[in-house]
């Protein structure tokens, strides 16, 4: 069990799971930063000085806090957004890659066929200048 264990860690999707959670909670904080320190209280100023995190109902002894909710919400929406244009970003890189490659590779076979077309011309120029000088020597045979 202690060698299967040691074989799934050092395989690299584990390592590459571990440093993708550990941006994504350092990503995490700076966008809640950003949300939290710039964007909130921008929102608070232009919808008349509301400050979303003070938002709360009392009923009874329970309060309910919907405006942390609130910011909750918007930092999610605000964090899939970012992941969202990261990830576009990365597979249109990733299509440019590609369609290089696969010009690259046109050209290649375009070269190739070329040179097989080419060889294909000598050769067939050869037979016929052989099959020129065969004919004229049968014709002098005659």
């Amino acid at each position: 069990m202690l060698k299967e264990f040691k074989e799934f860690i050092s395989r690299g999707n584990v390592v590459d799971l571990a440093v993708g959670v550990i941006i994504g909670g350092a990503f995490g904080k700076i966008v809640t930063s950003l949300v939290n320190d710039i964007l909130m209280p921008v929102i608070g100023v232009i919808l008349g000085g509301i400050d979303f995190s003070n938002l709360a109902i009392t009923i009874g002894k329970a309060t309910i806090t919907y405006g942390m909710f609130l910011q909750n919400i918007i930092d999610f929406l605000i964090i899939a957004f970012c992941i969202f244009i990261f990830v576009k970003a990365i597979n249109k890189l990733s299509n440019l890659t590609k369609k290089e490659n696969k010009e690259e590779t046109k050209q290649e076979v375009v070269e190739t066929e070329l040179s097989v077309l080419k060889e294909i011309r000598e050769e067939l120029k050869n037979n016929k200048k052989t099959t020129k000088a065969k004919s004229k020597t049968k014709a002098k045979q005659l």
